[in-house]
Formats: C-alpha cells, structure tokens, sequence
C-alpha cells in the first residue's frame, strides 16, 4: 500500500454527531454535517484529531425554519417551498419542505453558511440540489417562469412542452443559487481571512434523478468555476431500483451501481474537477439484516472499481449508525451491532482505497468500453400528461413500490429506454459506460477516449445543435456510431431548437443526420462517414429489454458495425468476446464480478497467489472462485512492485508511519477503538519476533502467522485511534 497524506483527500466520511473514538475511521478528511449552533466545536474536535475538515449542509432541504416562518426578514417563505398539482407540499421530513432556489433563500443560506466559513473549514458541500418533477406548482416557481421564459406559467402536467419547460427552469434555478452562493462565500473567505475555499456538490447521479424523477443541474455546473467538483452520491439505496431486462423486472444492484458510477466518472473526466465515489455499508433503510448490508455493500463498492479516472473515496456517510446502532438480527427476533468480522473487513477496504491511484489499467479479457450518450435532459422527460394524475403525482424515491399503480407509470419508472441500450452488454461482459453528451460541446477531446457510441433521442434531446458537430468531427475521424430510435417519442414536439427560430426538424435526430451527411431511412443500415461509420437501428430502446430476441439485435448492429470500421482487428484487445463476467486488474488489485441472467452459469476461476480484501483475516488463496451474482476484490501477491525489505499489503488500520531501525521496522498504526486490528505485511525474511506497544513504551512480545509461500506475515491486535507501536525484528 502506498502511504499518503491527508491533504491528498483520498478518503473522507460525513458525520452529524460529535467526534468519538468508535467513529474514528483515520480517513483524511472529514464532512461535519449541518449549520446548527453545535457546528464550531464539532469542526474544532474532529480538526484536533488531526483530520481536514469541510462542512456539508443541504441546499434544498435542511432545517430552515426560521427562514419559513418569518424570523429572519418578518416574511413568512411557505410560499417557497415545493407543491405538486394538487397543492401539497413536497417534504424531507416535519416543517423541513424541498424548497425553490429563490434569490431570498439563496442570500439566506449564504448568511448562515458564512458561520462556517469563519470556524475555519477547508471546503464546503452543498448537498444535493434536487427539484422533484412533480413540483412546480408554488407560487414561487411562477414567478420565476414569468421572469425567465417573460410569459404566464404553464401547469407542467398539461403537455409535455410545459414538462419539459418547467425541468429546464428548475435545472437552472438550483444553477443560478449555487453561482450565487459560491461566489460571495468565496470572495468573503478570500477578503475576510486571505484563504481559499472550495466548493463541492454531492449529488446522486444522473441516472438516479432521472429513474427517481429528480431535476438538478448535474452537468451544467460544470460551467461554474466557483465549483470544485462532486461527490457521487451512489449507494445500495439508489442502486437497488429495478429495472427491466428480458422482460423481468427486479433490483440489480451490481449492474445499476455499475452504470450509476460510470456516469458520474464521466462527469468529471477531463476537468480539473474533483470526482469522490460514495461508498455505504449500511443505507438509510434500516429494517435488512447486516448480511444483506454487507453483501449489497460489496456490489456497488466493486461496480465503483470498475471505473479507474476517479480514485477519491466518500467512504461512509454517517459511520456512526454503522459502528454504533443495532438492526435486525438474521432470525427476525431481534436486533444486533455491527458483527466484529464486518467492521474489520470495512476497515481493511477503507484503507485499501487509499491505493487506487494506479498507473497499470487493464480489463481482463475483453473490449474497451462502448459508452452510451447520456444528457442532463432525461430528467426533463420524467412525466407525461396521459399519467401525470393518476399514477406518479406524489414523491417517489425508488423504493415505495406502492406508488406503480398503473402499467403506463411502471413504464416510465423503470426508465427501460436507458437500461435496454447498456444492460444487454453488460450482462454478457461487454463493457459499456454512459458517456455525458453535453460535455461534448465543452470539452473538445472529451470523446477521445471512445472508439463506439450509442445514442438514442427516444428519452433525451440534445441541448444544442453544435453537441451533432462535435459527434460528426468524431466519427469523421474513424468514430463508431450507432443511433437507435423510431422517432415515436412525444417529446420530439417540446419547443426547441430544431423546430424554432426558422429550423423545421421532425426531431434532434433529422439534424444529426444531416450534419453526418447520412440519409436517413426507416430502416436498419450501416453508413461510411470519413474515417468512420454510422449506423442506424429504427427501434425504440425499450424493447431491448423486453425479450433476447430485441437485445440480441441490438448487439448485433454494435458487433457489426465495429468490425466494418475495422475495429476489432485493431488487437486482440478489440475482439468481441461474450462472457459471464468483468474483470479489471488495477495495480496489483484484482476486481471482478459475475452476472446472473447472462450466457451461462458458470463460476469465475482465478488462480494465482491472493489476498483476499473481502475476508476479515485476509487470507492467501491460490485460487478464488466467483459465483454468479458475487463479486470478489483481491491484492495480487505476483504483481510487480518496487521491492522492499517491509511493505503493508493490506490493513484495518491506517499506517500512519514505518521507520527502519536496521535491523527492525517500527510500525505505528491507527484505528478506531473497538474495530479488531489485523495486518498483512510482506517481508524479505521470516522475523525474529514482533513486539507490541499496548502502554507507553512497554512492549511486549505477540504472535504472528507466517506464510511461507507469499512471504507474508499476519498480525492481530488492538485497533487504538491513539496509535498502536509496532516492533518487527529480523
């Protein structure tokens, strides 16, 4: 493991509660979590525990009732607050309503972050800017229309122009109070204090929003330079919504964790944007058992491997209800803490993170990824006048399966137009990651990095003409693309840029086409554009998941076309090579997961010499076999590293410091108090003996395992957030 400083911010965690040793997880940096009158100490504690401190607070929900009621302007701002059609409130708990960004409650929040400011925090997160679509309806939100499209408010049930309208505007409002925001709390850091502050944005990812029915600015705040970056806010919560594939709807957690990350790398790529992956052990569901936590835990913590530009880790939101509460208990007869064997395993993967950023990438047995457009505007197109009454006009998040009352809601809530253009490949090893379509137009190389895209303008519409220049450029110079769609979708019709302003296109598609100088035709074919090739399958990307007859087609015309553009004669690499499984080698780090529902089921075998990172006692194995629907996460003992006479492999403790005395290494470890300690260190030779520091500078001899083929040697002991002293002498 390499070793790193805080001030790199691999790692971090957010937290509510006070310090506390049993939460001391010796990440590098720390989230204190709300703007109450505890914040300054919280900050003062956790900053003498020698973390880097920021602050994270909610920007369209928090505790703001003295805002609401009038305490702060004599002004009660209930107006303010989101409502659906039927006048109701949209709630994140008692008198805690999602709000809309007015320009009053954006210089509110902004006073009240400025105490945070002054306690002395690094960086500050503004956590999840969200509009639900089934708002719009308060009297806020029509005065901000009138003011921003300079006609009356529409109700955005009554057509799906006045839908997709209203979604633009509430994307732009959350835009406009963040510029706001950043800007005057950074210019007063910089005046008031000469320090810079940095601003972040935890955000669920743009699949989520759109399978939730969420706006936010996702994308666009990447024109923002007050913005510093994001954090994914992917967890087994989000990543369990099901979706559809052949025709069977279920949670797949892998798969929509998988997809969920990919997004959100893409996000970020090619900025000097900071990207952190959210990781949760538990979620906020509090009623499964800790085997079910742990095993959902590992599915979407191996899908955020699988995607190697980020290597900045949210580790835990609120480890305090995962160190420090009970759930239910396997037998349903009661509740139990976290077992001792889950809070070791935690700790050995929370310090592993520490190490993703590596120079060696490679996918196991297999293509690049074939990336799939997504746009911010598929939150846009998340209801529609035929069912907007009756069957998804409350909140839903996901999980209240209640709220599919009917077929034509159940359809636009599994979102099945996204799923069947990447679930297809992926269940049968074929990478493929959604690809940010807007970046296009904002980052000329963005698309360097991908030899085959697919894009579909059935369930999102590009939000300017000159994003098809950029795709033309691309394929004129030896891209691959596909484009999938019958042209069916109502939203075809929204006012926008193909169909104003003198431009008379059916659809964004027509333009597309005719920028590629391809004739478009109602039926299946392949086109030689420059360098490049496009192809065109005239169906919509819902039924690819309905059936392997429609999923079959669809990879079809993507085989098809990249070995008419000569591309799987590239290399090895490029040959199209289905399988039950992805496999990626990071470093010495070995990631891999095995589908259900795919070709075969098979297990996965792996021989080699291992550490496996999953197990509590960090076992060697020399052969790991992965049944379908599991994953694995190992440190390949074989792979070449720089060698030296001591070298941590894998810990639940942070290692702090590894001195050499000659012929003995000291080793000062740090974790948190109650969390089992445990080590696997490889060594030039087998050690004499191994002392342990349990008081001040009285040590004492303990035992160790020694591992004669590996060289390893493993150590168990105490975890201590104060330090623990190691002794190893050969």
């Amino acid at each position: 493991m390499k070793t790193s400083t805080r001030f790199e911010e691999k790692t971090g965690f957010q937290e509510r509660v006070a310090y506390h040793p049993s939460i001391d997880l010796r990440t590098d940096f720390v989230m204190v979590y709300g703007i109450d009158g505890s914040m300054p100490t919280r900050i003062r504690e956790w900053k003498e525990q020698g973390y880097v401190v920021h602050l994270m607070t909610g920007v369209s929900w928090g505790e703001y009732q003295n805002y609401l009621y009038g305490q702060v302007d004599g002004r009660d701002h209930w107006d303010e607050a989101q409502k659906n059609r039927f006048g109701e409130t949209i709630s994140h708990g008692k008198d805690v309503p999602y709000m809309v960004p007015t320009v009053a409650y954006t210089n509110y929040l902004t006073k009240r972050i400025k105490v945070a400011v002054d306690a002395g925090v690094e960086a500050i997160h503004l956590e999840e800017p969200e509009f639900w679509v089934e708002g719009g309806y308060s009297e806020a939100f029509k005065r901000e229309w009138k003011i921003f499209y300079k006609e009356p408010w529409m109700p955005p049930h009554e057509s799906v122009d006045a839908q997709y309208r209203a979604s633009k505007l509430k994307a732009f409002l959350y835009k406009r109070c963040l510029d706001r925001l950043c800007t005057e709390l950074k210019e007063y850091a910089q005046v008031k204090y000469q320090r810079d502050l940095r601003f972040y944005v935890p955000t669920h990812s743009l699949i989520n929003y759109t399978q939730w029915r969420i706006v936010s600015p996702q994308s666009q705040l990447l024109s923002l330079p007050t913005i510093d970056g994001y954090i994914a806010q992917v967890w087994t919560g989000t990543s369990r919504t099901p979706n559809v594939y052949n025709g069977v709807t279920k949670e797949r957690t892998f798969e929509t964790a998988y997809l969920e990350y990919g997004i959100m790398q893409e996000l970020a790529r090619g900025t000097e944007r900071r990207m952190w992956f959210l990781h949760d052990p538990i979620e906020d569901n509090p009623n499964y058992d800790w085997d079910d936590y742990k095993n959902n835990y590992f599915k979407t913590l191996v899908a955020s491997l699988f995607h190697p530009d980020v290597f900045h880790y949210e580790i835990s939101p609120w480890p305090n209800r995962i160190f420090n509460r009970s759930y239910p208990s396997k037998d349903g007869k009661g509740k139990e803490p976290i077992p001792s064997s889950y809070a070791t395993s935690l700790l050995i993967i929370i310090n592993a993170l520490r190490d993703f950023e590596q120079d060696s990438v490679e996918w196991g047995g297999s293509m690049d990824p074939i990336g799939v457009m997504l746009s911010d505007t598929t939150m846009f197109q998340r209801n529609h006048p035929e069912i907007s009454g009756e069957d998804t006009s409350r909140k839903y998040d996901g999980t209240e399966i209640e709220m599919l009352k009917g077929s034509k809601a159940k359809e636009l809530l599994h979102w099945s137009e996204f799923y069947g253009l990447t679930l297809p490949f992926l269940k049968v090893g074929i990478p493929v990651r959604p690809v940010q379509l807007d970046n296009i137009r904002r980052f000329s190389s963005y698309l360097n990095n991908y030899q085959t895209l697919i894009l579909s303008y059935e369930f999102m519409k590009p939000e300017s003409p000159d994003i098809h220049l950029g795709l033309s450029q691309w394929v004129q110079n030896g891209g691959c693309l596909i484009y999938v769609g019958d042209g069916s979708d109502d939203y075809h019709q929204v006012r926008e840029w193909w169909n104003t302003e003198g431009a008379d296109y059916a659809n964004p598609a027509e333009h597309l086409f005719e920028t590629l100088g391809v004739e478009h035709k109602s039926v299946q074919d392949i086109h030689h554009v420059g360098k490049g090739v496009v192809s065109i399958l005239p169906t919509h990307p819902k039924e690819c998941t309905q059936n392997t007859q429609n999923a079959q087609l669809l990879k079809d015309i993507v085989r098809k076309s990249m070995e008419v553009s000569g591309q799987s004669q590239v290399s090895p690499k490029k040959v199209w090579k289905e399988k039950n499984y992805l496999l990626m080698k990071r470093g010495p780090y070995v990631i891999s997961s095995v589908m259900d529902e795919s070709i075969n089921k098979d297990p996965l075998h792996l021989q080699g010499l291992y550490v496996d990172l999953f197990d509590h006692n960090l076992m060697i194995r020399d052969e790991v076999i992965v049944q379908p629907g599991n994953q694995s996460l190992l440190y390949d003992l074989n792979y070449h590293t720089v060698q030296t006479d001591i070298q941590v492999i894998a810990s639940s403790s942070r290692i702090e410091n590894v001195a050499n005395n000659g012929n003995e290494f000291e080793i000062l470890t740090k974790g948190p108090q109650s969390v089992p300690g445990v080590s696997r260190i490889r060594c030039a030779n087998k050690p004499i003996t191994i002392q342990i520091d349990k008081e001040q500078n009285n040590y004492t001899e303990m035992n160790f395992d020694w591992d004669v083929r590996s060289n390893t040697l493993l150590i168990h002991y105490e975890n201590n957030p104060n330090g623990v002293k190691i002794k190893i002498a050969f």
